[in-house]
């Protein structure tokens, strides 16, 4: 069924706590440091998942200089010799998984490199990446294989001999086209090199182009974000992110550059939201949940459609229930119902590869109770609705009886127009699809006291 979300200013004002994005349940903020080696091979041996290909994801922190608003896991750095030790300890972290596995277990379907900026890495360097999975694991020929590519470091050379690896899908960074707010936010890159690596990227055969805009940031104007939104739909993405800006100084120190007079208002950032909801549907895309929105034949709206969507530490997937491995600094991954995370410092996840050790820092083995609520959430950030029926079938447990303390917050919403409840459903109403973690956040048994309360409007 198609969304059309409805822009409903005086909601986005009234629910206006920030809210995790619930690309996992519980959230990483759950994970637990005293979580060891010997749980994550249980968990491996005992995934109802062992049967299926897996998805791996690798994390490249690395960076040439720091965008202001950027709060991901990165490494700022212009010296390129000190990816090499790193790119040696991944492919070394990936060997100590792979012992882990049977030769059965290694198909993959599902590839995602991200960062940081993976292009910062050499196309040698790439290539080297892309042979070692090979050497490890079974690429099949139906998956997806996707990158994460800042224009500023690759070039059309860079992006069709990716294509010839084997990426079929590419995410570029674009953010904002308007030289102005290039300036305020730290990076600077012509729509020439942008749109010439896009199309080169669509010439060699990539089946989804992925672009990343960002709304909210300092400078931006109703005008210029329409032209850079205007731009970059002349070229037809397959896919588009438009992310909001959260401005967290406090806690994300190259957020400390960016003059806070200097970004839009609420009044404005929420104009900005409007205004790119409507310039993608009224181009055709579907929108497919929160930020993202893809043309319709593309293999994300049909996942939407047939509510096969699903979600996990990159947002919006299409492969559902597959075991995924994470390598790399930070990075996350997820075996069965339990979850996991790699060492946070360079030096000691280089330390701890070096010596043979796998680098997992902590993790989180769900409850009966926490994959009973993950269900319930997952349902509503990937299909806007619960069907009582079939959870009953799922877990032989009573939606409206389990959980009876979430009536009156629901029937709040159900007044205000985020949903709609009868004995069967639980449906998002259009009103309420911009606000769907707004309403996943009832059935988040760790909320915080602050996500029930009001502040100041933090659409995130």
């Amino acid at each position: 069924m198609k969304i059309i979300p409805q822009y409903n200013r005086d909601l986005l004002y009234r629910y206006d706590r920030t809210m995790p994005r619930y690309t996992s349940y519980p959230t990483a903020l759950q994970f637990q440091p005293d979580f060891s080696i010997e749980r994550w091979r249980e968990a491996l041996d005992n995934s109802p998942n062992r049967d299926k290909p897996l998805s791996l994801y690798f994390h490249i922190p690395f960076c040439r200089s720091p965008c202001f608003y950027c709060a991901c896991s990165r490494i700022i750095t212009r010296d390129h010799s000190r990816s090499l030790p790193y790119l040696d300890a991944v492919i070394a972290e990936m060997a100590l998984v792979a012992q882990q596995l049977p030769k059965s277990r290694r198909k993959v379907q599902q590839i995602h490199l991200g960062g940081g900026t993976p292009t910062f890495l050499s196309l040698s360097q790439l290539r080297h990446l892309w042979e070692s999975i090979q050497t490890h694991f079974d690429i099949l020929d139906d998956g997806e294989y996707s990158i994460e590519v800042d224009p500023r470091a690759a070039d059309v050379e860079m992006i069709e001999e990716l294509a010839k690896l084997g990426f079929n899908r590419m995410s570029f960074g674009v953010q904002d086209l308007d030289p102005t707010v290039q300036k305020a936010v730290n990076r600077i890159q012509s729509p020439e090199e942008t749109f010439a690596q896009m199309n080169a990227a669509r010439a060699a055969g990539v089946e989804s182009v992925n672009v990343d805009l960002i709304y909210g940031l300092p400078m931006q104007t109703q005008q210029t974000f329409a032209d850079t939104i205007d731009r970059v739909l002349e070229h037809r993405p397959e896919r588009a992110a438009i992310y909001a800006y959260a401005h967290m100084p406090e806690m994300i120190k190259a957020q400390r550059q960016i003059d806070k007079y200097s970004l839009p208002d609420v009044s404005e950032k929420l104009s900005l939201l409007e205004l790119a909801i409507d310039r993608f549907q009224a181009a055709g895309y579907d929108y497919i949940g929160l930020d993202h929105f893809a043309l319709p034949d593309d293999t994300l709206a049909k996942a939407r459609s047939d509510n096969s969507l699903q979600r996990n530490f990159q947002g919006y997937a299409t492969q559902s229930d597959a075991d995924m491995l994470g390598f790399g600094v930070t990075s996350i991954g997820k075996v069965g119902d339990t979850f996991y995370q790699n060492l946070k410092t360079e030096a000691e996840y280089l330390q701890a590869v070096q010596a043979g050790q796998l680098p997992i820092s902590k993790g989180y083995s769900s409850s009966a109770d926490d994959r009973l609520r993950g269900q319930v959430i997952m349902d509503l950030m990937c299909q806007g609705q619960v069907n009582f029926d079939r959870f009953y079938q799922l877990y032989d447990v009573s939606f409206r009886d389990y959980f009876a303390d979430t009536d009156a917050e629901l029937a709040a919403m159900a007044a205000d127009g985020l949903l709609t409840m009868d004995e069967h459903n639980l449906q998002i109403t259009p009103a309420g699809q911009l606000l769907l973690r707004h309403v996943a956040n009832v059935f988040d048994a760790y909320r915080t006291p602050a996500q029930r309360g009001s502040g100041a409007w933090q659409y995130r």
